[in-house]
């Protein structure tokens, strides 16, 4: 973002002081793209005001349907992978509606695996498999949360590990695999402690109660 205000200063000092009003055009694309990482920011704050109070924030999904259209205008894909991401994750996890959120997350998991972001798309995999678990479909959920887990592992994103063990968990429970249970559990255990993760340390100890 540094580098593109610099990018305006200088077209705004060319248009100015040179009279070349021809790279205006770019400023404001430059602009559209700060923006867009502004919104997609405040609407990241908005959503963890939502985990605090579970009360809807008004503005958190216009933030992020308006970062994802200018990052589409701009040609950011990997901006655009990650405000997809939330606004999937606020159907999903706001809303309660997943029939809503999974085209969101499955466009945001496409655009990443263009991009290379590994990153976003642990997330947007979590999320699906999530979608996958709540509908039932555990092999499905499985396959999805490992796969985000593996690219967590790689990044070493240790409290997103922790994070990801814990629906391995509830996943292993419901397929009537105790001991895989267990043995997540004290992996889990371990990386949120580690990583200092106490609200994901929470989660470990509810779901080890089903165990």
């Amino acid at each position: 973002m540094d580098e593109l205000m610099r990018q305006v200063d200088e077209l705004y000092e060319r248009a100015v002081f040179n009279g070349e009003y021809g790279g205006l055009p770019d400023a404001d694309r430059a602009l559209d793209a700060v923006e867009a990482r502004l919104l997609l920011q405040r609407g990241r704050i908005l959503h963890c005001r939502f985990l605090e109070s579970r009360v809807e924030p008004v503005e958190e999904l216009a933030y992020f349907e308006r970062a994802a259209n200018l990052f589409r205008a701009v040609g950011d894909e990997r901006g655009e992978a990650e405000a997809q991401f939330w606004i999937g994750c606020f159907h999903q996890v706001v809303r309660d509606d997943n029939p809503t959120a999974v085209p969101f997350l499955t466009k945001a998991a496409d655009l990443s695996r263009t991009t290379g972001d590994q990153l976003t798309l642990s997330y947007a995999l979590r999320h699906l498999g999530i979608a996958a678990q709540m509908s039932g479909n555990h092999n499905e959920a499985r396959a999805l949360l490992e796969e985000s887990t593996t690219l967590r592992r790689t990044l070493n994103f240790t409290p997103g590990v922790a994070a990801n063990l814990v629906g391995l968990i509830y996943l292993a429970i419901a397929q009537n695999r105790p001991d895989d249970a267990r043995t997540l559990a004290t992996e889990a255990t371990t990386l949120a402690t580690t990583s200092g993760a106490v609200k994901i340390t929470e989660q470990i100890e509810a779901a080890r109660s089903r165990i």
